[in-house]
């Protein structure tokens, strides 16, 4: 999957060494190609000023369902119906934009709409999906607590059946969409253990507060949901979702979108360097001349194609649906992480202006902060990975 094969000749790009290409289809490659012609030209303009206003613009999501970006990788209601490596296709190209839409692709579509797909009834998934699918509706995924996200089995939300309803109490943080979704996916103790509960977002006692202070993901929205007593119908569980396996396996298909999202983030901050180095004159010539300079390179160039090797390997174990939830914890673990190394390495080359907003080096490293704590931190893939090592759960 040569960068070049999908960008126009008059882009100063970085080019693969390694020749990908071979392994994805035409329509693989006809969704990153889309990808990355509506990055360009509807998310690159203005992210810089937005993610100094801390804004987002609602506008785009009715644009992403007409790409038919949300819910891709679901078949039927609407959805595209499109191979694993597509849909990470696109996450890569959403994310060397900015994390921020990537994350807004992967809440709608691998988070809510995906726990509808799976767990959903049929009249569920014909109320919701559809309009969905379309940008016209926004789902939220509302797992996360204030007391933790790492431990969502002592999650404090608790759901009660009494006379026919369902009455939900309870806080989540952290959870994106909530102040613009139509309908939030929330998760919550019951005496039947954890369940999943479709709540329409104007439901009484249901109120999502964005948090402002962020300095990071400032282009999307985060929030603060709050729970009151909040009464719902028979018909709003989700009837095959029981016990955390169920958010569980929803959070994997986020996490396997990280992994190709991560080296987008990745990729723009090396594009910005190569082209930074080849333009700045330096004690007499061109920084890039310089052997340290191209030390750096190489180790930032190394770490990306190694990266897209795996997220490209992981795309072929879930195509052909043999993927471990391990396998997911050790491509977000290494893509995550080297993707900060290599946009910290990035910023470092451009030096004073690397801090500047001239450049994007310095979004992605505050994005990419948020992308390494949410859908579990380095120490919870650490333990996952240890745990299938040894054979003995550290926690």
């Amino acid at each position: 999957m040569t960068i070049a094969s999908v960008r126009d000749s008059s882009d100063n790009r970085v080019s693969e060494e390694f020749d990908m290409e071979m392994y994805l289809s035409p329509e693989e490659l006809d969704w990153q190609q889309k990808a990355r012609k509506f990055a360009q030209r509807r998310i690159l303009p203005t992210i810089e000023q937005d993610f100094d206003d801390k804004y987002f613009r609602r506008e785009l999501v009715a644009e992403l369902g007409a790409q038919g970006f949300l819910g891709m990788h679901i078949s039927g209601y609407g959805c595209a119906g499109a191979s694993a490596i597509s849909y990470g296709l696109v996450c890569l190209e959403l994310e060397a934009a900015d994390s921020g839409w990537r994350t807004m692709v992967s809440v709608q579509g691998s988070l809510a709409m995906a726990a509808i797909a799976k767990f959903g009834s049929e009249d569920q998934k014909r109320r919701w999906l559809p309009g969905m699918a379309a940008g016209e509706m926004v789902g939220c995924f509302a797992l996360t607590e204030p007391s933790g996200g790492s431990d969502p089995a002592g999650m404090l939300t608790s759901a009660r059946y009494e006379k026919g309803r369902w009455i939900l109490t309870g806080a989540k943080r952290w959870i994106g969409l909530a102040s613009v979704a139509d309908v939030a996916v929330v998760w919550a103790q019951t005496d039947d253990g954890v369940r999943g509960f479709l709540v329409p977002t104007d439901t009484p006692g249901f109120s999502a507060i964005p948090i402002d202070t962020k300095l990071s993901m400032r282009a999307s929205i985060q929030c603060d949901v709050h729970l009151d007593n909040v009464s719902l119908p028979d018909d709003a569980v989700l009837p095959g979702a029981r016990g955390l396996s169920a958010p569980f396996s929803c959070l994997n298909e986020a996490r396997y979108g990280i992994i190709w999202g991560a080296m987008g983030a990745a990729r723009s901050c090396l594009e910005v360097a190569v082209e930074r180095v080849q333009t700045r004159v330096v004690f007499g010539k061109p920084l890039g001349a310089q052997q340290l300079m191209q030390a750096k390179l190489a180790d930032m160039f190394v770490e990306y194609e190694k990266g897209m090797l795996l997220a490209l390997h992981v795309g072929m174990l879930k195509a052909k649906g043999s993927l471990t939830p391990t396998q997911i914890s050790v491509g977000k673990l290494n893509n995550v992480r080297e993707a900060i190394s290599i946009a910290s390495k990035a910023r470092m080359i451009l030096a004073g202006d690397g801090i500047t907003s001239e450049f994007p080096v310095m979004r992605h490293m505050a994005n990419l902060e948020s992308v390494r704590t949410y859908e579990g931190t380095d120490e919870i893939h650490q333990l996952i990975i240890g745990r299938a090592l040894t054979g003995l759960s550290a926690f």
